[in-house]
């Protein structure tokens, strides 16, 4: 109904109604927006504070932890020799490590065959062994070439530590095979039961039970069959399979003391210390506790708060700004849910605890500002830490300790159904009854101006009536005789 005008009345009828609708709407809906504004500015406000409680939270736990004050560092002083971690059980302590041999496992190359890509082997069965661990491979018309002999071993191989490649060298085609099992003992056999069949070789040429010992040269002056005999030796040698790696133990001492394993990780020999041997060579692992990962544990419990204490000092804060503005005010000024936490948890952090020489923070060097915020010497406590490594944790850690004093004071605030959460669920129902509030104020203005226009057009409606008769009287009494208009 934009620019709609009377048309009896001439009036803008449109903008009258618009003028009444906007004029009784203005004072509820300016109060709803003002409402929602603060409801919904309270409600972020404490979302934020609850995610800087969690932050905190995080850090107690991680400082409440036994294990952040059981845990151990292990260095080495040649980490190409060996590397080392620690757990919980591990005792402080320094461990000459040396390395005679690695651990190793086996790898050999079969007999050579002719190198021609459609050379065919006989048909059977290879039995392949790698210490107790075995593999048996059938070999039949579909896969009675080194490539499919290859291809067979590496599809069911993993289990027993297996795998096949082919090389090509001078001699021909050899299939190679590696195992991943390290240790005395474990090198590769490979048993053969050829039930023949048509092939330009012998399956029988895979088998291997060891290197053959290299043919002797003939003494100086040996007749030509000796020579002519010893060729043809040296040429089947060549031909024949080859140990590449021979599977072997590590061998090695700790504090002078001989140890012997089929494995270059090693778990079993100083309680709670596991090493990797990498080379051959001599280390030192020193063990001790990981002082470093504590202080960095306090550090961030002490950040986090001061994370926590900073925002709820900015949303609590009345700030003026000049003489004639209004103060800006925090969105929890007045709150006594925030107030009574900050109250319960500086508390906390000043009560004595304990009879040691660590009964409260300022022992170790933490101290309280001004601003309800802490300050860490860095220095103190990492002395703290090292002399008096139990009494801290002592203060930290266990029922009575501050971590979890702290914790449980701010499970009231943090659980479900909780302050904050019960504060939240308030918070998010006012504002539901403001979008609801908001719905009926639009559909009470809408009835309004429906009411308007219907009034405001039938009275334009009964004037135009009004004014067609004056019209008609009017031109009635004109045509009368004897009657005198006053404008003649």
């Amino acid at each position: 109904m934009a620019g709609l005008t009377g048309i009896g009345t001439g009036m803008d009828i449109d903008g009258m109604v618009k003028a009444i609708v906007s004029a009784e709407q203005a004072p509820k809906e300016g109060q709803l927006k003002r409402l929602e504004s603060k409801t919904t500015t309270q409600l972020t406000s404490l979302g934020q504070l609850k995610s800087a409680i969690s932050t905190f939270q995080s850090a107690l736990s991680a400082l409440n932890s036994p294990s952040s004050f059981l845990a151990r560092g292990v260095s080495s002083s040649e980490s190409k020799v060996a590397t080392a971690t620690a757990s919980q059980s591990a005792v402080a302590g320094s461990y000459k490590i040396e390395v005679d041999k690695l651990a190793s496992a086996s790898k050999v190359a079969l007999a050579a065959i002719p190198s021609d890509v459609d050379t065919r082997l006989s048909t059977g069965t290879l039995t392949i062994k790698a210490g107790d661990k075995e593999l048996v491979v059938e070999v039949d018309s579909s896969n009675n070439t080194l490539a499919g002999i290859r291809d067979a071993i590496n599809s069911s191989g993993s289990a027993a530590g297996i795998s096949a490649t082919v090389v090509t060298d001078d001699q021909g085609s050899r299939l190679v095979l590696s195992s991943t099992r390290t240790g005395d003992g474990n090198d590769i056999t490979v048993v053969v039961d050829d039930v023949g069949s048509e092939g330009a070789v012998s399956l029988a040429a895979l088998g291997y039970s060891g290197p053959p010992a290299k043919p002797v040269v003939p003494a100086e002056g040996a007749s030509e069959e000796e020579l002519a005999a010893y060729e043809a030796a040296m040429q089947a040698f060549d031909k024949s399979g080859k140990t590449l790696a021979t599977a072997q133990s590590a061998r090695f001492t700790i504090d002078g003391l001989s140890v012997t394993r089929d494995t270059n990780d090693i778990s079993d020999v100083v309680s709670g210390l596991s090493f990797e041997l990498k080379a051959v060579g001599i280390t030192d692992l020193n063990v001790t506790r990981d002082e470093a990962g504590v202080q960095a544990n306090v550090k961030k419990f002490v950040d986090a708060y001061n994370v926590l204490m900073n925002y709820i000092n900015t949303e609590t804060k009345v700030t003026t700004v000049n003489e004639t503005a209004a103060p800006v005010t925090g969105a929890l000024v007045g709150d006594s849910s925030v107030r009574s936490l900050v109250n319960t948890l500086r508390s906390e952090l000043v009560s004595p605890q304990g009879e040691g020489a660590i009964r409260a923070l300022a022992d170790m060097g933490i101290t309280t500002k001004k601003d309800g915020t802490l300050e860490m010497d860095a220095t103190k406590v990492g002395k703290a830490i090292n002399s008096n490594f139990e009494g801290v944790a002592a203060y930290f850690t266990g029922d009575s300790g501050l971590a979890n004093r702290v914790g449980e004071r701010l499970k009231p605030y943090t659980d479900a159904g909780g302050i904050l959460e019960s504060r939240t669920d308030s918070l998010q129902a006012t504002i539901d009854k403001v979008d609801k509030q908001k719905e009926e104020l639009t559909t009470r203005m809408k009835a309004l101006e429906d009411r308007l226009y219907k009034q405001y057009n039938a009275m334009d409606s009964l004037v135009a009536q009004l004014m067609s008769t004056s019209d008609s009287l009017a031109q009635l009494f004109d045509g009368m005789p004897g009657f005198v208009s006053k404008k003649d």
